[in-house]
């Protein structure tokens, strides 16, 4: 039986569905499972920087501490989630975006913490503060990128996403290092049978037990993981069984210090750059209109988290792009499953004791599922380059340049290491090296460089004549964006 939508599908859109695709509403029980499905894909990337910072700071060895700084994560994503789905228009893209603790100031903030027993910690949520402010005023900016976007380059950047992502899927497969050195063979194992799950899933399913396919992987992959010892459940006891208020500020007031305020507003940039790319992937991928204002307001529910985090001891949020892939997969476009996953993200912060369950779901069951949901986001993006006319030599080498400056530092990871810190950082995202070398390709090849009237394409698929009204002519220019009226400069489909 095929999971193909039907009438009868309570998640398929229909006649009774909404303008906005985002604005759909699901029963309650929907809500739930989906929601449920996005936090379990993207659980282990939102608590992880919290551990890799707890362990600079010094206090790997606390159970306390580490648990606030996971906690801390926790309530922190969960406000920015719901803030970024459901909040005001102002202040929210209103799409089904998740948002968590990024990975791209982990670096810094490492650095800026380092030392014994989180003495360090104030300085690096104090730079957090202040770079968090600093990014709020800059998005306006930020939402000006859009008319920079036309297909050629928002395809280049969701395929690149997807792509960068692989290692992440592969760092989770081979992750434990306690176990004996065959295990990265029974990692694999369990990773390939969940990915079989999730394919399985997807083909036999129907409707909306299709789309929870991602869900069965990691549910039935951590109970096929329990025989074998691959999951341990030995941690849920230890962790506290409530968020205690004390813990604000744990570890004392931020404290503000200018080489470090200066060293996090730089990588802020580097967030915003890599959200605004998010919130136009989603916005491809689920159909909905997106236009500056809404880059702006989308960023702005991003980088609330920085400002928020120093109060419960988190590091700066951005939209994770682990959940773009189950948008592109599932086919469920409603923003309010994703303020759903939210609640659940704040439950799971209020009681800590939820998450260590969380937390057992073995890294490999994450991998198998991780290689289906990233390869999602790529397959959206080069469905959206099928757009664009890539027999355009121009197109080609936009295209060509932009993926080999991202494939880079995945194959080679060390090949930016002569440059300094910051720049190091920034030229190591393959999504943000990508994105400035698109923008600029295609504002030297489409704008500046675009050829005159009399040298646009004249001659025009049959395909396109048949689809042309009475005396109507077709056809797509070097961005991408789709023209009627032959000679007309204006596009016909909103494509720039």
């Amino acid at each position: 039986m095929s999971n193909s939508p039907s009438a009868k599908d309570p998640a398929t859109p229909n006649a009774s569905s909404p303008e906005r695709p985002e604005d759909e509403k699901l029963p309650p029980r929907l809500l739930f499972v989906y929601g449920l499905q996005h936090i379990l894909t993207m659980y282990a990337g939102a608590v992880a920087p919290a551990l890799v910072i707890g362990s600079a700071a010094g206090i790997a060895n606390d159970p306390a501490a580490m648990g606030i700084l996971v906690s801390g994560a926790l309530l922190v994503a969960g406000i920015a989630t719901l803030m970024q789905s459901v909040g005001h228009r102002r202040i929210s893209a209103q799409m089904p975006i998740v948002v968590a603790c990024s990975f791209v100031p982990v670096s810094a903030i490492t650095s800026l913490a380092a030392g014994e027993s989180g003495e360090n910690l104030p300085v690096a949520f104090g730079a957090s503060l202040v770079a968090g402010v600093f990014a709020l005023c800059v998005t306006p900016f930020f939402g000006q990128l859009i008319r920079f976007f036309p297909p050629v380059v928002t395809g280049t950047i969701i395929t690149v996403i997807g792509v960068s992502l692989m290692p992440v899927a592969a760092d989770w497969i081979l992750e434990d290092e306690s176990v004996e050195p065959s295990a990265p063979l029974s990692n694999m194992a369990l990773a390939g049978v969940t990915l079989a799950i999730v394919l399985l899933g997807s083909r036999v399913l129907p409707g909306i037990w299709g789309r929870l396919s991602v869900l069965f992987g990691l549910l039935l992959g951590t109970l096929v993981a329990i025989p074998f010892g691959m999951a341990d459940f030995s941690g849920v006891g230890e962790a506290d069984t409530i968020f205690n208020p004390t813990s604000l500020f744990y570890f004392g007031a931020p404290q503000f210090e200018v080489n470090a305020i200066i060293t996090m507003s730089i990588i802020m940039l580097v967030v915003l750059t890599e959200g605004a790319s998010h919130i136009i992937a989603v916005g491809e991928i689920t159909g909905s209109k997106v236009d500056a204002k809404r880059i702006s307001a989308g960023l702005r529910a991003d980088v609330s988290g920085s400002i928020l985090g120093p109060i419960f001891s988190a590091s700066p949020t951005s939209s994770f792009a682990q959940n773009i892939g189950l948008l592109a997969l599932t086919k469920i476009r409603s923003r309010y499953v994703v303020a759903t996953g939210a609640g659940i993200l704040l439950v799971l912060g209020l009681f800590p004791v939820l998450g260590g369950v969380m937390a057992a779901i073995p890294s490999p069951v994450l991998g198998g599922a991780g290689l289906v949901l990233f390869g999602s986001v790529a397959a959206s993006g080069i469905k959206t380059l099928a757009k664009v006319d890539l027999n355009d030599n121009l197109n080609l080498v936009l295209v060509s340049s932009a993926i080999g400056v991202a494939i880079v530092p995945l194959a080679y990871p060390t090949f930016y290491e002569e440059l300094p810190e910051t720049a190091e950082m920034i030229a190591h995202s393959g999504i943000i090296g990508a994105a400035l070398v698109a923008i600029v390709l295609n504002i030297c090849f489409n704008v500046i460089g675009r050829r005159p009237e009399a040298d646009l394409p004249t001659e025009i698929d049959k395909e396109d004549i048949s689809s042309a009204g009475p005396g109507e002519a077709k056809y797509t220019d070097h961005a991408g964006a789709t023209y009627r009226d032959e000679g007309s400069s204006e596009p016909s489909g909103g494509d720039r």
